[in-house]
């Protein structure tokens, strides 16, 4: 869990400076609050060479996968790891009839990463006058055709 907590940590510094906050969830929560998640949340890592460079964290709720913290390490960004998890998620949560994630609006790379995944904008949240969140979500196609 430790290990987890600096990567995200570690991630979240070129938000936290895209937005001018350090303060951000990621960046502030502490060991406690994320062991707390291990209940409720199923969390997936990356590893190379026994370390972990990636990682995220998904829960269900009725028909839906909450997908967070999508996180890789800066020096592995761009190599697929983070499309990689997310398929892994959402592979393990295949019954799901959608999966729904969210990212801040000046975070291009993501928004651009989960549409390419087949994510679709739905909502929009003002959370401070220097941040928005726009919320995303995808429909499990695989279970849809699977309905009669």
């Amino acid at each position: 869990m430790v290990e987890i907590l600096l990567l995200q940590k570690q991630a979240y510094i070129s938000e936290a400076e895209l937005y001018g906050d350090f303060n951000m969830l990621p960046l502030v929560e502490t060991l406690d609050e994320i062991e707390q998640e291990f209940s409720t949340y199923l969390f997936l890592k990356a590893i190379i060479n026994g370390v972990i460079i990636g990682s995220v964290r998904a829960y269900q709720e009725g028909d839906t996968c909450y997908i967070g913290r999508l996180v890789v390490h800066p020096k592995f960004q761009r190599q697929g790891i983070g499309t990689r998890l997310i398929r892994e998620i959402e592979s393990i949560f295949r019954t799901c009839r959608r999966y729904e994630i969210f990212t801040g609006h000046k975070s291009i790379r993501n928004i651009n990463l989960y549409k390419k995944l087949g994510y679709k904008e739905f909502q929009v949240k003002e959370v401070s006058p220097n941040l928005q969140y726009i919320y995303m979500e995808k429909i499990n196609e695989n279970l849809q055709s699977n309905i009669v």
